[in-house]
This record gives structure tokens, C-alpha cells and sequence, in this order.
């Protein structure tokens, strides 16, 4: 069978597409980025974020735009399908993996499941078993994971924070004994000169960090990178102004948090829980 040809020569790529129709409507109507968010009521840089293909922008931006250049449910349309399509979230994925193997120091936030980097075999492949991935898929992503974790060994190993919503330590999994000994690996981790721990107790309250876990890589150069990554997607975020609101959150979200001392005691303290409930 003949291989089918783009007739019209313009993206197969939802994302891309949605980008590049974006800036073929703007062209067309001779509007600037700075007088498009002047009409429309949003800041300018995101159309142009958009445009690039950095971000989708929201429902309610693109139906705007829909309005604006008179083609009713079109743009709507093509976001859809840019934000169903889930090649282009392994995709950055892949980026992400990439540069996390050259950062020179990591930060990270956990909403409700450990850092993969923080992660017993029996723990990640519970955890991504409940993912859905069976067979021969999920041993070769326990083996990858499992892989992962050598970025924090040796002496040149980069500097690692992360801080852990309490929920993560109150959430155990099934095997009890497998529980534990994710547990103690923590423990163990904590005492590493380049791993620092913190717990975010839940009478914190509410914080900037609630909806997604976030990674922060400081590469050589000296620029910072954030990923967000919930259950179902990521997203790599390069751009100076977003990443730097995000290292604000964060350090806002760690001013919440126990000391690394603090958190070592409250991890020690579920594993003698988890030992009294075993024993019991």
C-alpha cells in the first residue's frame, strides 16, 4: 500500500498542527502578539507560547481565538486532539531523561508517590502495576527505574532534594514486607550527604504545589528546567518566566516543611508503626 502523503504539506502532529494554524490565522489577520492579548484580555506572551507549541493554553483562550478569527470550533477542534494526543507527553518525557542524566543538582516535590530515584523495586512495580503496565513492559520499566537510581551514587553524584507530601508516607502498598523495606531504603537514603529529605505534614494546609508532582534540574550551563507530571501526563518546561515562578513556589513549600532531621524522625517513625502493625 502506498504510503499516504500530507496533501496540504502542513503538520500531521496534533500539537504542531494546532501551533502552526495558530500562527497562520494571526498572519492572516495582520494582528501583533501585544494586540491580540490587548483584545482578547490575556497577556501576550501566552499566544505567543502557544504559537510555538510550549503550552495549549485553555479551553476558554481557544475559543476565544475561535471567535476572534470567525472560525467556530476549528481551533477548539484541533486542541483537542493536540491535547488527547499522549506521543508527544513520552516524547518530552524522553527530553527530560535526557537532560536529568546532565543536571548538576535536582529538585523535586511529591504529591502522593515516592521519586522514582527514591524507589525500592517491590515499590515502583506496585506502583506501576496500578499504572496498568503487565508482562514484559512492566519488568522492563522496573528495570529502568531501578537504572535511574545510579544518578544518585558514586562521589560526583549531583545534589537531590525533594520534599514529600505526608500522604506519600501514608499511602503503603499492599505487601506489607515490601512496605518496609521501601521504608527503610528512605531511612537509609536520608543519611546520604547529597539527598535531602523533607516531609510536608498535612496540617500545613493548603500550598502553591497541590496538583502535580514537579522536578527542578539545574544543568551546566546554569539554567533551570522544570517537568510537572500528574497521572496521566508531563510537561517540560523551558522557559525562564514559568520555571522561575515555579523555584518560588517550591521554596515557599519547603518553608512549610520539616527539616531533613525532622522528616528522618517522622520516616523512622511510620516504619516502627509499620513494624508494630506487622507484628500485631
Amino acid at each position: 500500500m502506498a504510503q499516504r502523503r500530507a496533501i496540504t504539506g502542513r503538520s500531521q502532529e496534533p500539537r504542531q498542527r494546532f501551533a502552526e494554524e495558530l500562527r497562520t490565522l494571526r498572519a492572516a489577520s495582520g494582528t501583533s502578539l501585544r494586540a491580540l492579548g490587548e483584545r482578547l484580555g490575556w497577556d501576550w506572551s501566552l499566544f505567543g507560547k502557544m504559537e510555538k507549541g510550549e503550552t495549549l493554553g485553555s479551553p476558554e483562550v481557544v475559543q476565544a481565538l475561535d471567535t476572534h478569527y470567525g472560525t467556530p470550533g476549528l481551533l477548539l477542534a484541533l486542541w483537542e486532539l493536540a491535547a488527547g494526543d499522549h506521543t508527544q507527553f513520552r516524547e518530552r518525557y524522553r527530553r527530560y531523561m535526557a537532560l536529568e542524566a546532565e543536571a548538576v543538582s535536582l529538585w523535586h516535590f511529591a504529591v502522593s508517590v515516592l521519586p522514582g530515584l527514591l524507589q525500592t523495586p517491590g515499590y515502583a512495580r506496585e506502583v506501576l502495576t496500578a499504572g496498568g503496565l503487565r508482562g514484559k513492559e512492566l519488568d522492563q520499566q522496573v528495570d529502568a527505574r531501578m537504572g535511574r537510581r545510579e544518578l544518585l551514587d558514586g562521589e560526583q553524584a549531583p545534589p537531590f532534594r525533594t520534599i514529600l507530601s505526608e500522604a506519600v508516607l501514608r499511602t503503603p502498598l499492599r505487601d506489607v514486607g515490601e512496605w518496609r523495606e521501601q521504608l527503610e531504603h528512605l531511612a537509609d537514603m536520608t543519611e546520604r550527604p547529597n539527598v535531602r529529605v523533607h516531609v510536608l505534614l498535612q496540617s500545613a494546609g493548603v500550598h502553591g504545589l497541590l496538583s502535580a508532582d514537579v522536578w527542578y534540574l539545574l544543568l551546566p550551563e546554569g539554567r533551570t528546567v522544570a517537568y510537572t507530571e500528574n497521572g496521566y501526563q508531563g510537561e517540560l518546561i523551558e522557559e525562564p518566566s514559568p520555571v522561575v515562578r515555579l523555584q518560588k513556589t517550591y521554596d515557599a513549600v519547603r518553608d512549610l516543611a520539616l527539616t531533613p532531621a525532622e522528616s528522618r524522625k517522622f520516616i523512622l517513625r511510620r516504619l516502627e508503626e509499620v513494624t508494630c502493625d506487622r507484628q500485631t
